[in-house]
């Protein structure tokens, strides 16, 4: 089981217990549409089978998830994953804030330190994110932690319109 702490979080594993939580936050139109996969409305109920879903993953060695929580309060804060591609030593970053949350710093402080979970821990040779230039907070985290800008993936994905 892996847990990081940083100075104001715990980067823990996420579990079922969770759905609650993540459901609360998830369920915010713009948490919805700063990502790929977080449906808006989100359905009721339907935390638990993401998270089942996630796990599962997890023990196939496709990718690491985190719950972000507050070393303070324990509360959920957001998630942060790290989807790895071993063919090509490489490992996307994926994350979310949960809004009352915005702007403190907590995703870049999640981000850094899975990021370096993925060069020291995982050794992977590339760590890369994306996101929609609609999400200003996503690329500032990205820059913080010292990504760089290699392109723009025009019509890549559709999403419900932002």
């Amino acid at each position: 089981m892996r847990i990081f702490d940083t100075e104001r979080l715990r980067l823990r594993p996420l579990k079922v217990g969770d759905s609650q939580e993540v459901e609360e936050l998830a369920r915010e139109y713009d948490v919805s549409k700063s990502t790929l996969t977080i449906p808006h409305p989100y359905p009721e109920g339907s935390a638990k089978d993401f998270i089942e879903k996630v796990l599962d993953s997890e023990k196939r060695g496709e990718l690491f998830n985190f719950a972000i929580t507050s070393k303070e309060t324990q509360n959920l804060i957001g998630m942060i994953n790290i989807k790895l591609s071993g063919r090509h030593s490489r490992g996307e970053l994926g994350y979310w804030i949960g809004k009352p949350f915005w702007n403190i710093g907590y995703g870049t402080e999640a981000a850094r330190a899975v990021l370096e979970f993925g060069f020291n821990d995982l050794n992977l040779n590339k760590v890369y994110a994306q996101a929609f230039k609609e999400t200003p907070g996503s690329w500032r985290i990205m820059e913080k932690i010292g990504l760089k800008y290699e392109g723009t993936l025009k019509q890549h994905v559709y999403r419900f319109e932002i």
